[in-house]
């Protein structure tokens, strides 16, 4: 039976990721809803710029990160039957959040973009929850049969 536990170095390698993506992401909605600062024309901050650029740099560090994921993590643990509704629930914002941020560049219709962007936004501060359910659910689920070494019943 192939091997569905993820290395260290790919766990801080996903922590780091999600983290970058995180905080870039709280850093625009800092820069863009609570210091509002514009130049001479109106136009965002430098600062607001440069959250939202490192934003999309990490956004597409994690998407090539959920791929990785896919192959190595995610069908392996999906055919067990292993932590489904955990996994199920982070793969599905994860999959919100691609679907939206890419919305957020080709929705011409103000108010669709606004639920687009407040989907995101939401969304993307509560995803850390949905990670963390997911480490939990790790932790908690099976204990008798890990304690024991058993391999886990068929799914």
């Amino acid at each position: 039976m192939s091997r569905i536990h993820l290395a260290k170095r790919t766990r801080i390698w996903i922590n780091c990721v999600g983290s970058g993506v995180w905080a870039t992401g709280v850093g625009w909605l800092i820069a863009h809803y609570f210091i509002k600062s514009q130049d001479a024309f109106g136009l965002p901050s430098s600062a607001e710029l440069w959250w939202l650029k490192a934003h999309g740099g990490f956004a597409l560090l994690a998407t090539w990160t959920g791929g990785l994921l896919w192959s190595m993590h995610v069908v392996k643990a999906w055919t067990r039957g292993v932590h489904r509704w955990s996994g199920g629930a982070l793969l599905g914002s994860l999959l919100l959040l691609i679907v939206s941020g890419y919305l957020l560049y080709y929705v011409g219709d103000e108010r669709a973009r606004d639920v687009v962007s407040l989907t995101h936004w939401i969304l993307g501060l509560a995803i850390p929850l949905a990670y963390l359910t997911h480490r939990i659910a790790k932790r908690i689920g099976r204990p008798r049969l890990r304690a024991q070494g058993d391999p886990l019943p068929p799914a």
